[in-house]
């Protein structure tokens, strides 16, 4: 047998050569990649059994007969290069489909034990921070002074200060961190027993250089003290209350009081109204 096929490793494409041929390089007729001719097959059983090698690669071992069957074939009509690149454009999509449904897949099927069917996600609040005083916030002059919508934060005696709780009683105005518990960061404004009906819609502005000014108390910790500030003037501060309801009463407060440490509040509040404590004589 002096002539025989073999398929080209790249596009598989069969090419009849002569046995003379074998362990040369020629060039495949339809992907003209270099190839090595493979050794003639000893027996005419062999004839589906033989491939070539790419130039640089090493030859690959021959399959013994019955363990492979025949190479696949090509179907009727469609050139060997067609259905190498057909075939090279089905395989990248389905590795990109891969790639994109996976991770979708995989969130979407956790075991029972790790999130129930009828679990929300819960999201994360977010967390509140006081800005550091600087001439945006902290400012003796109410001309530019404005305020925000959000709760009331700001710095007493250089500690953050997020408002968790507000409270009307007899007059007075308690803005606290936290929601009970003793008075430890909070800023008391006190009206001189004022009703709330009476301060609904009102708007307070007092100048550092106001003659008569709101008692105002700062408290704050200090070690394992508490320490408190009483301000009867040379603070700024612009308090706005909106109307009374459902026994609240909502406001909007800037505060800079004259102090080295800089402290100041500012934003929204909605104070619940407690009745005014009876004093026995």
């Amino acid at each position: 047998m002096s002539d025989f096929k073999f398929a080209c490793p790249v596009c598989g494409q069969h090419v009849k050569v002569d046995s003379s041929q074998a362990g040369t390089q020629m060039q495949c007729p339809t992907c003209f990649q270099k190839v090595t001719v493979p050794q003639a097959p000893a027996t005419e059983e062999q004839r589906w059994i033989l491939k070539g090698t790419v130039k640089g690669d090493r030859p690959k071992a021959e399959i013994a007969p019955g363990t492979a069957g025949p190479p696949q074939k090509i179907p009727h009509g469609i050139t060997p290069v067609a259905y190498y690149l057909l075939w090279s454009l089905v395989f990248a999509i389905a590795i990109g489909g891969a790639a994109v449904f996976l991770p979708v897949f995989s969130s979407h099927h956790t075991s029972p034990q790790a999130m129930p069917t009828n679990a929300v996600p819960v999201k994360a609040a977010p967390v509140v921070m006081a800005p550091r005083a600087n001439d945006t916030n902290w400012m003796l002059d109410l001309s530019g002074a404005t305020v925000p919508d959000s709760p009331a934060a700001g710095r007493i005696h250089g500690h953050d200060f997020i408002l968790g709780r507000a409270i009307l009683e007899d007059g007075t105005l308690t803005l606290r961190e936290g929601q009970e518990g003793p008075l430890i960061l909070a800023i008391r404004i006190n009206f001189g027993g004022v009703r709330p009906e009476a301060l609904a819609g009102q708007s307070v502005n007092i100048a550092t250089n106001a003659p008569m000014a709101a008692r105002i108390v700062l408290i704050w910790p200090e070690g394992d003290e508490v320490d408190r500030a009483r301000l009867e003037g040379g603070y700024a501060m612009r308090l706005d209350f909106g109307k009374v309801h459902d026994r609240h009463i909502s406001g909007k407060l800037y505060f800079c009081a004259p102090d080295n440490a800089k402290s100041y509040i500012d934003g929204s509040f909605n104070a619940q109204i407690y009745k005014p404590r009876r004093h026995h004589g």
